[in-house]
């Protein structure tokens, strides 16, 4: 029979993986800001000045780094839960419970209580075998 410890992983494990979807759902949302950075660009609505031109370019390039960090931070969460439920990379889980306290504020509340969690001793029995 599993211990309280042991059902405690699973249930964040779980959690982890609804956090994984919710972070990269959100990370979606500067494509809006992508489209419009090329549509700038397409449309030719400079008018022959290059600064719109350089305006859309920025909006293209910030966008696309907000969204590749998104999805890069929702698939560490998803596998930071998949190693909770296997009771395997401590540390890397810690590391991950702290980077989800900057998701306010449902991976504030994941994170600190993936944090509690990893701090007992019981549970860092559990990664210990």
């Amino acid at each position: 029979m599993a211990s309280n410890e042991e059902s405690t992983l699973v249930v964040l494990g779980n959690l982890h993986y609804v956090m994984g979807v919710m972070t990269a759902i959100f990370a979606c949302f500067p494509i809006i800001h992508f489209v419009i950075g090329i549509t700038i660009l397409v449309s030719g609505l400079n008018g022959g000045d290059p600064a719109p031109g350089l305006i859309g370019l920025l909006f293209i390039i910030i966008s696309t780094v907000i969204i590749l960090a998104g999805w890069t931070l929702a698939v560490l969460i998803m596998i930071a839960g998949s190693r909770l439920k296997q009771r395997r990379s401590y540390n890397f889980c810690l590391i991950i419970a702290f980077l989800e306290c900057l998701i306010v504020p449902l991976g504030t509340l994941l994170g600190v209580f993936t944090i509690i969690s990893l701090s007992k001793d019981s549970v860092k029995e559990l990664f210990a075998r």
